[in-house]
């Protein structure tokens, strides 16, 4: 017996060595990754630095920290003061994110500085054989700053939310291909400058044509692949409402053979022309939202047809080909 404890023993050390020292073999891999985005252009890969970079977690998880993160795109700067991301051994493609506010972007194109700041900011993304099962993305007390010329609010939540699902039912695995459906919404929104106070808002939308493989994602060739592909992105239901006015969209949009947006919107809406009358002058108020039903009720459908946006028959903008 005592024999049989000693080996059971020795095979529990091993084990528990063996795995340490693939944990630090993993973690270490993990980090040369991370540190190798800091030498991306920042122009075609985006360039990730972190002034502060630790992998924890021993010994069920991989737990990243990166301080005060930098990420450069082309002209867009944005700083985050951390960033965690987390993912257990038992489910390797299941990671958990959150991130500490404000963040910080700057567009030295535009000259703009913006502040968007959070009380938790969480993210998840679960990922079966390179497609996306599920992301989804959540922030409470959502602020939205322009930092030009002070603090100056632009629009605010206690809200906001974002699930990406993947559409089983629409993947096509011999082209490689796969739809994804997406639900947005904020509560409680107020944004100044468009008047709107106390708004709800919801967004449901799916995308069909996408590669099935999150790696092809990247791919300067996404939107030509998609327009061969005859891929759509329908409308399902944009709803928003507050105490005074209501505003619903439906439609569907592609792209023609000339990479040009193809498709049309419905739309209706309630108090919505009263409110943006200031704002927008006729007659293009009219031309989007249309003219009030015996009820006052606005309905309009905006049709997008080789390179040009038309209301009813009348073309009302250019759109440029989308590549």
């Amino acid at each position: 017996m005592k024999k049989r404890i000693i080996i059971l023993g020795s095979v529990v050390v091993a084990v528990i060595v063996l795995w340490s020292a693939a944990w630090a073999v993993l973690s270490g891999l993990i980090r040369q990754n991370v540190q190798a985005l800091a030498a991306a252009d920042g122009v075609q890969t985006p360039n990730l630095a972190c002034e502060t970079l630790n992998v924890g977690g021993y010994p069920f998880r991989f737990d990243l920290d990166c301080g005060n993160a930098r990420i450069v795109s082309g002209d867009l700067v944005v700083d985050v003061p951390g960033i965690r991301a987390s993912a257990r051994v038992y489910s390797p493609f299941h990671l958990l994110a959150s991130a500490q506010g404000p963040l910080q972007l700057t567009d030295s194109f535009t000259g703009t500085r913006n502040s968007v700041a959070w009380s938790t900011l969480d993210a998840s993304v679960n990922v079966q054989n390179w497609r996306i099962q599920r992301l989804s993305v959540s922030g409470k007390d959502v602020v939205w700053s322009d930092r030009l010329f002070g603090d100056a609010v632009i629009a605010q939540s206690p809200l906001v939310e974002l699930h990406l699902f993947d559409i089983p039912e629409q993947h096509d695995p011999e082209r490689h291909l796969a739809a994804l459906a997406a639900y947005g919404r904020a509560q409680g929104l107020a944004w100044p400058g468009l008047t709107l106070t106390g708004t709800d808002a919801d967004i449901e939308l799916e995308l069909s044509g996408l590669p099935d493989d999150v790696r092809n994602w990247g791919d300067p060739a996404l939107l030509p692949s998609i327009q061969q592909a005859g891929g759509k992105l329908n409308i399902v239901r944009i709803h928003a409402t507050d105490a005074d006015s209501v505003l619903d969209a439906t439609g569907t949009l592609g792209l023609d053979a000339q990479a040009m947006v193809d498709g049309q919107v419905a739309i209706t809406s309630t108090g919505v022309a009263e409110r943006i009358g200031p704002m927008i002058e006729e007659p293009w108020r009219t031309l989007v939202l249309g003219t009030p039903g015996a009820e006052g009720v606005y309905t309009n459908q905006l049709t997008f047809k080789n390179g040009a946006i038309f209301s009813g028959l009348v073309p009302i903008a250019s759109v440029p080909p989308l590549f």
